[in-house]
């Protein structure tokens, strides 16, 4: 399998066997879900080892971490507040959320919660730095799996999707617009630790989900399965 071809951006994400056949069912198969919820923890885990690492988060978490520091409250809480906060941005932009929608809010908080306490320290930069990597690429294990599931966006994809379909915008532009707000505000205003992390899986993280995707579809198809 020629390494190019599974860094191409993938234009849509791709039909698996686990896929549900309508995102906004309230009854998704069983193996549909289960994957759902093993992506969100994988994706959550490692956004935690970027948090133990030290040296810098994902925006979001940046975000959510000088929201916690501000409040007296954990990364883990925040980032659950924090994802609660913009589901209420989708109701002027009519977006309607599915199952892995509410489930993306409790299991990515959920798992951060859990698992930073329990995460070491790093005890010099290069450790730190591959620690990073490895939460790098488990986030985009963990957003291969779960956005496969097709049970609907995480609050921060949905909204970013809502603000493209209602501005006209390119969504690259209403991506990166976003994420540099809510990075500046985590970082400038409330904190949140800004770093050589935050730019590892700023460079890293759109390669690593395409891949992720990519051999999803590739090892994934409904015909593997189906028939």
């Amino acid at each position: 399998m020629p390494l190019l071809s599974l860094l191409r951006p993938a234009k849509e994400v791709p039909l698996t066997w686990w896929s549900a056949d309508d995102s906004m069912t309230t009854r998704p198969r069983g193996q549909t879900l289960i994957i759902l919820l093993v992506g969100l923890w994988i994706f959550g885990t490692g956004d935690a080892i970027l948090i133990a690492a030290g040296i810098g988060n994902t925006p979001w978490t940046v975000l959510a971490e000088g929201i916690a520091n501000n409040i007296d409250r954990s990364v883990g809480q925040a980032t659950f507040l924090v994802s609660v906060a913009v589901l209420f941005l989708w109701i002027p932009l009519k977006e309607k959320p599915g199952i892995g929608t509410i489930l993306n809010v409790i299991i990515i908080a959920a798992a951060i919660e859990v698992m930073v306490p329990r995460l070491p320290t790093p005890e010099t930069q290069l450790m730190a730095i591959a620690q990073v990597l490895l939460g790098v690429l488990l986030i985009g294990i963990g957003s291969g799996i779960y956005l496969t599931a097709n049970l609907g966006p995480g609050p921060r994809d949905g909204w970013m999707t809502g603000l493209q379909r209602v501005s006209g915008i390119p969504i690259a532009r209403v991506r990166g617009a976003i994420e540099i707000t809510v990075l500046a505000i985590g970082w400038l205003v409330l904190g949140g630790t800004f770093g050589i992390g935050t730019i590892v899986f700023a460079v890293l993280i759109g390669p690593v989900v395409a891949v992720c995707l990519n051999l999803a579809g590739r090892f994934g198809s409904p015909g593997e399965v189906h028939g």
